[in-house]
């Protein structure tokens, strides 16, 4: 009898040793048309833009590069006829299945600090960082936005498991 009780005591831990968690689905986000702008002449700073899409409601929460000392999300808007530029200290939010564009005159992300300066036809390795997604990275060219930004100037690469939210 006492047998018995041992192997079912130890079944059972067994049992509860082998249950699978359960797994929540991440937010997946994806970015496209990653474009930087050349820095200008004597200037260490610049503007970059991309179009992001999350599969479930997410937040952009930072950006970094080893291109720049620091980047920072930007939003531009006009108060009182005059055109402002400001960080956005909470990020973006990214709406479920919505594509939101981060454009001249609108969201960007800027970058400070630039190391080298970037000409047209360089490439801007950035880390995008969100509040329930994992961290994604993105290659941007470097050239002037236009009407005809190529999707494919945009390289893509998922760091899954990385939750390190520092800059």
């Amino acid at each position: 009898m006492k047998r018995i009780l041992i192997l079912a005591a130890a079944s059972a831990t067994l049992a509860a040793c082998s249950a699978q968690p359960e797994t929540s689905t991440l937010a997946v986000v994806e970015a496209t048309d990653a474009l930087c702008r050349p820095t200008p002449n004597g200037r260490d700073v610049t503007g970059c833009y991309v179009t992001l899409t999350a599969s479930q409601a997410d937040r952009l929460v930072s950006v970094a590069s080893p291109s720049a000392g620091t980047a920072e999300i930007h939003e531009m808007k006009t108060e009182g006829g005059i055109m402002q530029m400001t960080e956005l200290p909470d990020g973006l939010a990214l709406p479920a299945g919505e594509a939101v564009s981060l454009k001249p005159g609108g969201n960007h992300i800027m970058l400070m600090q630039v190391k080298t300066p970037l000409a047209a036809g360089d490439t801007v390795s950035m880390t995008l960082t969100f509040e329930k997604a994992a961290p994604l990275g993105v290659r941007a060219a470097v050239g002037q936005p236009g009407p005809h930004t190529p999707a494919t100037e945009t390289a893509i690469t998922r760091e899954p498991d990385k939750r390190d939210r520092t800059v």
